[in-house]
């Protein structure tokens, strides 16, 4: 297959309300959306970087450049698959999420032209993914309360609440006081805090959480371990995870039991389903994270959620999670649950009006 041209969109999707983390509050989704077009066929992948490098060290603008002057480059005009595209690209160091951007897109179009879903492809087992939803940090813990209160009467399967020093075991309690122990609830860290924490963090323990998730630094893979022999709340890791082999360490030192799984950060959807593979085979818990994706995101990685060794509900939540409109027809909430997309690709693609609403310029890249 080769590459006609590539399209980078320029996206800003803005969100129904603000989403505040450890690092940062969003307000919006300023990302990138790639488009390849080969014999006439589109592929699409979404870049999952953020406007700002603070959740890691790629960002959206760096991604325009990244795929400009180097990916681009590398791949117009040549004979690829997406199984071995990323040879294409060994000699560009790191910069995984733009890397996953345009494999995706290729292997969106590849599958497009045999007609085979991109769940069949990675190889799903189901045809639904449990939905669970992620709360950003608020105001207040009775604001907290409300949020959750709105999404467990909506059906979602799982609660997920930002954490930081300062909010961390009050809101936990004080939700566990209001919906009881029966309410699948984890929290989530970014990073926020130091293995000096490990008596304050240990607090968590009696509230019968599934997972701490990201407690320390993205690199401190073996403080984590150290962590994890303190606390019998089951420690996650996110960011510290960027690839296969990370998490192959990451499971030789204990430093996790439970892996979340995000494709952009670990280079696609390819690399994810080898991670998968390793948490499977070594009796590690997994679900698929979510970055606040559009439509077309989110049809991927509910194809990746639908495979075997994905034990817990991941970050899959209805586009009305986040946007008043999505930019493909909108993924729907069903008695707790997303439906896997099952036409070829990712099985959605931009509705064009809908898309042009909300880009700011389009740069085409041709050989």
């Amino acid at each position: 297959m080769k590459i006609d041209l590539i399209r980078l969109h320029h996206v800003k999707l803005p969100l129904k309300a603000p989403f505040t983390t450890s690092f940062a509050t969003q307000t919006e989704r300023d990302t990138m959306l790639v488009e390849v077009v080969s014999d006439g066929v589109s592929g699409w992948g979404e870049c999952v970087t953020m406007e700002h490098p603070y959740y890691s060290s790629e960002y959206s603008a760096g991604a325009v450049a990244l795929m400009t002057e180097y990916l681009a480059p590398r791949t117009l005009g040549v004979d690829v698959q997406a199984e071995s595209v990323a040879a294409l690209w060994e000699k560009v160091v790191g910069h995984r999420m733009a890397k996953a951007a345009l494999e995706t897109a290729i292997l969106d179009a590849q599958l497009r032209q045999t007609g085979r879903s991109l769940a069949h492809y990675l190889g799903a087992t189901v045809d639904r993914v449990p939905s669970g939803v992620s709360v950003g940090i608020q105001d207040s813990i009775p604001e907290l309360i409300d949020i959750v209160e709105e999404f467990v009467e909506a059906g979602y399967v799982r609660i997920k609440i930002k954490i930081k020093p300062g909010w961390d075991i009050e809101p936990v309690r004080a939700l566990r006081e209001r919906f009881g122990v029966g309410l699948p609830l984890q929290v989530d860290a970014n990073s926020a805090y130091t293995l000096a924490d490990a008596g304050h963090l240990r607090q968590l323990d009696e509230y019968g959480l599934i997972l701490i998730e990201q407690p320390l630094y993205e690199d401190d893979i073996r403080l984590h371990g150290r962590l994890a022999e303190m606390m019998s709340t089951p420690i996650c890791l996110d960011e510290s995870i960027v690839s296969a082999r990370s998490a192959a360490d990451a499971i030789a030192l204990r430093a996790m039991s439970i892996v979340n799984i995000k494709p952009g950060r670990v280079g696609g959807y390819l690399e994810a389903r080898r991670i998968h593979d390793i948490a499977q085979a070594n009796g590690i818990g997994a679900w698929c994270g979510g970055m606040l994706e559009s439509g077309l995101g989110r049809a991927a990685n509910a194809a990746l959620a639908a495979l075997p060794g994905f034990t817990l509900p991941g970050d899959i939540s209805a586009s009305d999670r986040f946007y008043a409109r999505d930019i493909t027809e909108p993924f729907v909430l069903e008695d707790g649950y997303i439906r896997v997309p099952t036409g070829p690709g990712l099985g959605v693609e931009p509705i064009p009006e809908l898309l042009a609403a909300v880009t700011a310029h389009v740069d085409t890249l041709v050989g």
